[in-house]
């Protein structure tokens, strides 16, 4: 296999119509949150395909991909290190994770965000310190900013609700849309674990969190 292969392969599914669709569904346009994004128009479960046929891709292949201006091939990245994140030791998992957040300039995207950053951010975390989470909270990229929040559903999952409720009592107050729907959704999923938490979250910041309250998620990533 080859890196050459992987691309090949991935454009073999490229549809110009549905890129042009999807630069307007991800704000590619000036001054939006995507503004530079390139699609070449393929599905998400034809690129889940080729994260299955590629699953023992090099690391050095990924890298290329995750490092790539077009979105497909990032998020193919960001697919075959959650999986091999979930399939690797502890040795192999704490390099994913670095690896992952060396470049989270390039996790650019509130998709590519919302697929890895709980099996891999999250997942890594569980059992150490958080810390890295408030490292990330409070950098000045957005996408950091996500990752941080959305990493938590892992802990949601597990009926673990304290970080969550730290992480949005930092971003209450943050003016990004993409921030907010975020931090919204992650308390909805804690109240559908155990109510009185959400709302003893929203009772005690009323007035900061009625945004937080109308936003909702960004929707399932596009099929």
């Amino acid at each position: 296999m080859s890196i050459k292969e992987i691309k090949t392969d991935l454009r073999n599914f490229a549809d110009r119509d549905r890129a042009v669709i999807l630069q307007r569904f991800f704000k590619t346009g000036p001054g939006e949150y995507g503004e530079g994004d390139k699609f070449i128009g393929v599905r998400v479960p034809d690129i889940r395909k080729i994260a299955s046929k590629y699953r023992s891709a090099p690391r050095r292949d990924v890298l290329r991909l995750l490092n790539s201006d077009i979105h497909e091939e990032r998020l193919l990245a960001i697919l075959l290190l959650v999986r091999a994140f979930s399939e690797g030791d502890e040795e192999k998992q704490k390099e994913i994770y670095d690896l992952y957040l060396e470049n989270t300039g390039f996790i650019n995207s509130w998709d590519l965000v919302d697929v890895s950053a709980e099996h891999i951010v999250g997942a890594y975390l569980f059992n150490k310190s958080r810390k890295p989470l408030y490292e990330l909270v409070r950098s000045d990229l957005l996408w950091d900013k996500r990752i941080s929040v959305m990493a938590t559903f892992h802990f949601i999952r597990r009926d673990e609700f304290d970080e969550t409720i730290r992480i949005a009592k930092i971003l209450l107050s943050d003016s990004e849309d993409l921030i907010q729907k975020a931090v919204g959704w992650m308390l909805r999923e804690v109240g559908k674990r155990h109510l009185e938490t959400e709302e003893a979250f929203y009772a005690a910041f009323a007035e900061q969190a009625a945004a937080l309250e109308a936003g909702g998620a960004d929707g399932v990533i596009i099929e």
